[in-house]
């Protein structure tokens, strides 16, 4: 890949690290049903965790002790929204 390319990538994790703040902010002043309240918050945090780990991955300077953090709690936070989004599924979409 080349290295012209990666301002790009790092604006798309940045685009969507915004999507998903942008769910979880509407999770909790949009949305009332407390099923979709709870979809939307773990698709915000599957977004915003995916997009920092990516950055993480395509960033050109020494790791800190922060990003070693991150690398550690990303996966464990992606995995339980994960597994809640398919616990909540349903038929009806959760509005049941």
């Amino acid at each position: 890949m080349s290295t012209s390319s990666f301002p790009l990538i790092v604006a798309a994790t940045w685009a969507v690290t915004g999507l998903g703040f942008g769910l979880w902010l509407y999770s909790w002043f949009g949305e009332k049903h407390p099923v979709q309240k709870l979809r939307f918050q773990d698709c915000g945090m599957v977004l915003v965790f995916s997009a920092v780990l990516a950055r993480i991955a395509l960033m050109d300077r020494a790791m800190t002790p922060i990003d070693w953090f991150l690398i550690v709690i990303s996966p464990l936070f992606i995995l339980a929204a994960l597994v809640r989004l398919g616990r909540t599924s349903g038929k009806d979409g959760g509005r049941g």
